[in-house]
């Protein structure tokens, strides 16, 4: 025999497309050709599993090798087709059995002793090879990431040996085990995690409202007020993810060389960049085209403190995954999509010094350096985030004070388990978060009556708001209905919305600011 067929996977955002590797021997002078786009690295494979080969106690065929990696427009990178590669030149000489090779999806980095390296982007190539009911054949090193997709029949080896002996005449390797998967409840079935962070009443609250819809938020405030504490708290308020998202997260953390654990299982990310990122990292992109952080914060929050400090196209890059919940990332001969639907949390002190508006400090800063420092963040990012909230510095009553109360704090009585009532009301009446809603979505499920309509007209002309930023106002009133258990939106959820309006950033160090519109949230 001197052709065989071995199929493995490449790596194209976090697709997996089937790859078929056909080695053909023939006559000639001894050499190894290789078509079908590979790149630098899939090239210097020949050298790498030649000397595998050799140090495994097998032979090189000392023939004219021709190796074909179809179809040819697929780019080709990295080492990840090693062990497929060289698992075809020993087929295709006879020097193992064919046997199960074509029900078989193959991958793996060679060392030059033999040994099989672990790969990236495994967990994703593996529901591919479940969809199409082939075994798949993979570093022993990647066994924790695949033990989390279901239904997978997968094989471990950590050496070429190993691989060989497994399509031989004996029993082979064994399946690897699946992991045991379960959502971490702990700390899930208590009141709100919010309760232990003293005062700051109106920002707790707009982080349930921005657990419960999706919303974007932006807090505002002097240094050392709580805005990271009241952040790293909103991951807890989220409830666990399900099957298929928590695998599309695992899928993404695979493609990015981030470790895969069962225990993180249903866990929502938390990501937080600093901010001296680059466009590449936030968005992805960079030479292999890697997945950026608003994909590996998909399904899970994206938190940007000193938001200012972000570069400006950095911070205007966003806006795409921000509309779309995916980023398309193109380049001259082909094009990647990552999933990118995720919960922005940003944090800002009011100017360079910090202290504008602070009630203990005074501010140092000029009209025109708070204007040169707030240029950063434009009007159609803003438009973008839902909640603005500021976060004033407490007392020091308020900041030592302890909950001594059983009772829940006033307006904070939303447990975890009403945030997930809230949240499975959304996806069984639209199939998505009210954040999400097109606008079809909001004409049908968020009507308005008389009185709302017109409190709504009287807060777009006093805050001369967008078309996008009214519409998200009315999702945003659409979310307090719904976490407060309110069939149809009424004036006082309008008003709460618009409450979240009413910080101007572009009125700090003016004068001539205009103020905000005279609405205000419902007691509670």
């Amino acid at each position: 025999m001197s052709l065989s067929v071995v199929y493995t996977r490449a790596n194209q955002g976090v697709d997996a497309p089937l790859v078929t590797v056909e080695t053909h021997l023939s006559n000639g002078l001894p050499s190894l050709s290789m078509v079908g786009l590979p790149e630098t690295a899939v090239k210097e494979s020949r050298e790498r599993v030649r000397s595998a080969i050799i140090n495994a106690g097998l032979e090189f065929p000392a023939r004219r090798i021709t190796i074909n990696l179809a179809p040819a427009d697929i780019p080709k990178s990295g080492g990840r087709y090693d062990l497929a590669i060289a698992l075809s030149i020993l087929a295709a000489s006879e020097q193992i059995a064919a046997r199960r090779l074509e029900s078989t999806e193959i991958l793996g980095e060679l060392a030059l002793s033999g040994e099989i390296r672990r790969v990236q982007g495994v967990v994703p190539a593996i529901i591919a090879a479940r969809g199409n009911t082939r075994e798949v054949l993979i570093p022993a090193d990647n066994a924790a990431e695949a033990a989390v997709v279901k239904g997978a029949r997968c094989y471990g080896a950590s050496t070429l040996v190993q691989a060989c002996q497994h399509f031989g005449a004996g029993a082979g390797l064994e399946p690897m085990p699946a992991a045991s998967l379960s959502h971490n409840k702990q700390g899930r079935t208590v009141a709100s995690p919010l309760s232990a962070i003293s005062g700051q009443q109106h920002a707790k609250r707009a982080l349930v409202i921005s657990a419960a819809g999706g919303h974007n938020l932006l807090m505002v405030g002097p240094p050392g007020t709580g805005k990271t504490l009241l952040a790293n708290a909103l991951p807890k308020l989220l409830p666990t993810l399900p099957e298929d998202s928590s695998l599309e997260v695992a899928a993404i953390r695979s493609v990015a060389g981030h470790p895969v654990e069962a225990a993180q299982w249903g866990e929502p990310p938390f990501r937080a960049p600093h901010h001296s990122a680059s466009s590449a990292a936030i968005v992805g992109g960079g030479r292999s085209l890697n997945p950026g952080e608003v994909t590996l914060a998909h399904a899970g929050v994206l938190f940007l403190d000193e938001l200012t400090e972000f570069k400006r196209h950095v911070l205007e890059s966003m806006r795409e995954p921000l509309e779309a919940g995916h980023i398309t990332i193109s380049r001259a001969d082909y094009r990647v999509t990552f999933p990118s639907d995720f919960l922005l949390v940003c944090a800002m002190n009011p100017c360079p010094c910090g202290y504008y508006g602070d009630s203990e400090r005074q501010c140092s800063c000029t009209p025109d350096r708070i204007a040169r420092y707030l240029e950063k963040i434009s009007g159609p990012l803003l438009d973008r985030i839902d909640l603005h909230v500021e976060v004033a510095r407490l007392s020091y009553q308020e900041l030592m004070q302890r909950n001594t109360h059983t009772e829940p704090e006033a307006g904070l009585d939303v447990t975890l388990q009403q945030i997930e009532r809230c949240r499975r009301l959304q996806l069984a009446r639209a199939g998505c978060l009210n954040a999400r809603l097109n606008a079809r979505q909001l004409h049908d499920i968020c009507p308005l009556s008389a009185g709302c309509d017109a409190l709504l007209k009287k807060v777009v002309e006093k805050m001369k708001l967008s078309a996008r930023a009214c519409h998200r106002l009315i999702k945003l009133a659409r979310t307090i209905a719904d976490l407060d258990g309110r069939a149809e939106i009424e004036t006082q959820d309008i008003a709460e919305a618009a409450s979240y309006r009413g910080l101007s950033l572009r009125g700090l160090g003016s004068p001539h600011a205009a103020p905000a519109p005279s609405v205000a949230p419902p007691a509670r």
